[in-house]
C-alpha cells in the first residue's frame, strides 16, 4: 500500500468513527499517529468525555479484536497477561491467554493499577510480547494499547513509573465537545435505540498491518532530522527540566513525523509536521524540577520555550 492509498485508508477510518464519536479531528488524528507508527496512546481526561468508545469503535474500524482491561488496586499480573492452569484430564498446565491478548487492548484507569500490575504492560509495549513462567508468548499483530487515566481524581491511584510513561508515543485528551458537538450528542442519542453508538469495519487485519508500513518509505530531509534532534536536547539543557527527552522520544518524534506525513497524503516531512506533533509527542517524557512545579510550570510550556528557541530549517 502505497502512501496515498494508505492517506484514503486512514480517511475512511476518521469518516467511520465520526458517526460514532463526537471528537475534533486533531484528537482522531493523534491517535491515529499511534496506530500509523505503531506505537501507544495515552488518553488523560475526566470520566464521561468517551475515551471507551473512542477506543472501541477504532477498533472496530479498522477490523481488528479488541479487549478492555479495567485497572483496579488488586488486579495482579497474571490477570493481564495470562496464567498456567493445571487440565486434571491431562495432567499438564496449560497457558490460559489474559485480555491482553488482542489487538487493541484499551487500558482503562491504568493508573489504578499497584506498580507491579502496570509493570506487566512495560514488555507487552516494547516488545508485542508476554513472558508468563519462563515461557515468551507472541501477542497478535497489530498490537496497540490505549491507556486512560483521570487527571483529576488521585485518591487510590498510583503515578504510572516513567519508564512506562515513555513507551507512549502520544498522550492527548478528548477534551469536552463545544455547543453543536454536544447538540449534536443529543441528537443522535435520541436517533437510536442502543446506548451505545456503533461503527463498521473499513479495514482489514492485513491492511492495518500494510497501512503501518506506509511511513516507511517518506524521505526525511537531513536538516529535519537535525532539526528534531535539536529539539529534544534542547529539553535536557532545560534548568527547568530534571529529565529530558531520551533517545528513545527522539526516534518517536521521528515516527511521529513521518506518520503525519501519511496522514496528509505527503511523500515528506515539513517543519509544520514536527512542530505539529511535538507537545503530544514530547511533553508527557519531561520530568520538571521541583521549582519549576511550584512555580507553575508547565511540560508544556517547556516544549514551547524549545520550539521558539531552536531555529527551523528551511527545507526545499
Amino acid at each position: 500500500m502505497d502512501i496515498a492509498e494508505a492517506s484514503d485508508a486512514c480517511d475512511d477510518v476518521f469518516e467511520t468513527v465520526r458517526s460514532a464519536v463526537i471528537a475534533e479531528d486533531e484528537f482522531l488524528e493523534r491517535v491515529m499517529l499511534g496506530v500509523l507508527s505503531r506505537g501507544h496512546v495515552l488518553l488523560e481526561d475526566v470520566p464521561g468525555t468517551g475515551k471507551t468508545l473512542t477506543a472501541r469503535s477504532i477498533a472496530t474500524a479498522l477490523g481488528l479484536s479488541f479487549s478492555r482491561i479495567q485497572f483496579t488496586p488488586d488486579l495482579l499480573p497474571s490477570d493481564v497477561t495470562g496464567t498456567n492452569v493445571f487440565n486434571e484430564q491431562e495432567s499438564t498446565f496449560e497457558f490460559s491467554q489474559g485480555p491482553i491478548f488482542a489487538n487493541v487492548v484499551l487500558a482503562d484507569e491504568i493508573n489504578r493499577a499497584p506498580p507491579k500490575t502496570q509493570a506487566a504492560l512495560l514488555e507487552a509495549m516494547e516488545e508485542a510480547q508476554v513472558t508468563v513462567d519462563g515461557t515468551t508468548y507472541q501477542l497478535p499483530k497489530p498490537f496497540f494499547v490505549i491507556a486512560t487515566q483521570n487527571p483529576v481524581e488521585q485518591e487510590g491511584t498510583f503515578p504510572l513509573p516513567e519508564a512506562q510513561v515513555d513507551r507512549f508515543i502520544v498522550k492527548t485528551a478528548i477534551g469536552y465537545p463545544d455547543l453543536d458537538g454536544e447538540v449534536e450528542l443529543l441528537r443522535r442519542r435520541a436517533g437510536r435505540i442502543d446506548r451505545s453508538p456503533s461503527v463498521e469495519s473499513v479495514l482489514s487485519e492485513q491492511e492495518v498491518l500494510d497501512i503501518r508500513r506506509a511511513p516507511e518509505s517518506v524521505h526525511v530531509d537531513d536538516d529535519l532530522l537535525t532539526y528534531m534532534a535539536e529539539l529534544t536536547q534542547a529539553t535536557r539543557r532545560d534548568r527547568r527540566v530534571a529529565i529530558g527527552v531520551s533517545p528513545r522520544g527522539t526516534q518517536r518524534l521521528f515516527e511521529s513525523a513521518r506518520a503525519q506525513a501519511v496522514l496528509r497524503g505527503r511523500e515528506f516531512v515539513t517543519p509544520d509536521d514536527i512542530k505539529g506533533i511535538c507537545q503530544p509527542v514530547l511533553a508527557h517524557r519531561l520530568v520538571l524540577t521541583p521549582d519549576a512545579k511550584v512555580n507553575d510550570v508547565s511540560k508544556a510550556d517547556v516544549v514551547d520555550d524549545v520550539l521558539a528557541e531552536v531555529a527551523v530549517p528551511t527545507v526545499e
